[in-house]
């Protein structure tokens, strides 16, 4: 594809600078978390390292939480 079959959005972002690109990004960023986008990653169901039962926030180890003990000085 050359330059004057691309869509008439792309070649303006492709003629502004990289400071323009990377201010705009931010905006376009910016805007994107205000409306409600999350940072977080989406799960992947086809991912081998991808666990269902180990995914999302439960408890740690089976336990209801974890304390730190300490025996004798330190």
């Amino acid at each position: 594809m050359t330059y004057e079959q691309l869509p008439d959005e792309w070649k303006e972002w492709l003629d502004l600078s990289p400071l323009e690109r990377f201010r705009q990004s931010e905006q376009i960023f910016a805007q994107y978390l205000t409306m409600g986008g999350s940072l977080d990653p989406d799960p992947d169901p086809t991912s081998p390292f991808d666990d269902a039962q180990t995914s999302g926030a439960g408890i740690a180890y089976g336990r209801l939480g974890l304390r730190v003990l300490r025996r004798g000085a330190v």
